[in-house]
This record gives structure tokens, C-alpha cells and sequence, in this order.
């Protein structure tokens, strides 16, 4: 058996300890990076949300600013997202290169695209409920918190599973560039130097990484759905 294995990836195996580097590395990127972004993205779409028009803290200026805003970077293409903050990404952690000059661009890609998932997950809130603590006095933030938060967790928990597996993939577009991480390993490697198994290993891992963050989302949903 292992005899077949080292036929099968030789070069994998060649290679073990750059690959757990390299795994890690994607590991740092997507915690930290998504921890920032849902933070960001959560209050963006909160914004969006209450200072829509016809809700409760309405306010045309807010919502169209930010609404353009978002969609201004959900156009811009992450590989030339990328490049395009390489000036600011150098000024802020003094480096554009590796798994540290790319946590600025992936916040910058992710917190747009999970700002718009939030958005319309609290769009689907009951206006009926939101009347409700209106009539009983609450105030904006008792509603965003008692009301749209603490009602849209299904939602919200279904809005993060699908950014988190969003955020897998630009980890390794990142790599592209000298970002680090999984996809940095592949294109030196399986791509530069035609080391096919290295390829389908990383391939195999991020696949497994996706199904994970999946299958966790899908069970905190099911045990949240009322």
C-alpha cells in the first residue's frame, strides 16, 4: 500500500512539511480575514437594512452611498482587486506579498459580498414582528438586536457558511499572486513545474475544507430553524 501511494504522489510526499505550511497558512488567511470581514459585513448589512427606505431608521443618503459603494467592489473582478490595492496594502501592513500583504484584499473582497448575504437575510424578516416591537415601544436598536438579529439566525448562520466557502476560493486566487496558503503551493508546483499530483492533493484538500465549513453551517441551521 504505501508503495502504491508514493507512485501515485510522489511529489506530494516529497514536499509534506511545505504542504502543512501551506495548509496553515490558508487556515490563518480564512480565520482572520473572515473573522474581520464578518464583523464589517454584519454592521454593513445591518446598515443597508434599517436605513432602507420604508424601514426604521430610514435614511436615502445612507443606504444609496453605501449600496453603491458595495456594489462598486462586488464588480471589481478579485484578481484585479488585488492588484489594484497593492499601494494601500503596503502602507497598511508594510508588505503586498505572502499570506500577510494578502489579508487586506481578501477583507476588501469578502466584507461586500457578505454585507449584500446579511441584507437580504434580515429582508426576510416577518414585518409583522417588527410592527409588533414598535407598538410595544422598543427602540431601533432593541428591534436590530431582539428582532432582526436574534430572528434571522438561520438566515445570518446560511449567509456565513456561503461566504466562508466563498472566502476557501479566494484564498487560493490569492496564491496566484504570492498570497500564500494552498493555492501558492499548487501554481509553484503543480502549475510552474507540471507536478500534477500536487495539483489534485490540494484540489482534494480544499474540496474536503469546503465540505466541511458546509456541513458545520448546515448543522448549526438545522438546529436553529424554529
Amino acid at each position: 500500500m504505501p508503495e502504491v501511494i508514493a507512485s501515485l504522489i510522489p511529489n506530494v510526499l516529497d514536499r509534506v512539511p511545505e504542504l502543512v505550511k501551506s495548509f496553515q497558512q490558508t487556515l490563518y488567511l480564512i480565520a482572520f480575514s473572515g473573522a474581520i470581514s464578518f464583523v464589517i459585513g454584519m454592521v454593513l448589512g445591518v446598515v443597508l437594512t434599517v436605513t432602507k427606505p420604508g424601514n426604521i431608521l430610514e435614511n436615502k443618503l445612507v443606504y444609496t452611498t453605501l449600496d453603491r459603494v458595495i456594489n462598486l467592489f462586488r464588480s471589481i473582478p478579485f484578481i484585479i482587486l488585488i492588484g489594484a490595492l497593492i499601494p494601500l496594502t503596503r502602507a497598511v501592513v508594510g508588505t503586498a506579498i505572502g499570506t500577510k500583504g494578502a489579508i487586506l484584499p481578501l477583507i476588501f473582497g469578502t466584507v461586500p459580498f457578505f454585507a449584500r448575504q446579511i441584507e437580504t437575510a434580515l429582508a426576510q424578516m416577518d414585518k409583522g414582528l417588527i410592527e409588533a416591537a414598535q407598538a410595544m415601544g422598543s427602540s431601533p436598536w432593541e428591534i436590530i438586536f431582539r428582532v432582526y438579529l436574534k430572528e434571522s439566525v438561520p438566515g445570518i448562520v446560511r449567509a456565513t457558511t456561503i461566504t466562508f466557502v466563498s472566502l476557501v476560493g479566494l484564498t487560493a486566487m490569492a496564491g496566484a499572486v504570492g498570497g500564500g496558503g494552498l493555492g501558492d503551493f499548487a501554481i509553484r508546483y503543480g502549475h510552474q513545474r507540471n507536478m500534477v499530483d500536487i495539483t489534485y492533493v490540494t484540489v482534494v484538500i480544499i474540496l474536503l475544507m469546503i465540505s466541511l465549513i458546509q456541513g458545520i453551517g448546515n448543522y448549526i441551521i438545522k438546529k436553529t430553524t424554529h
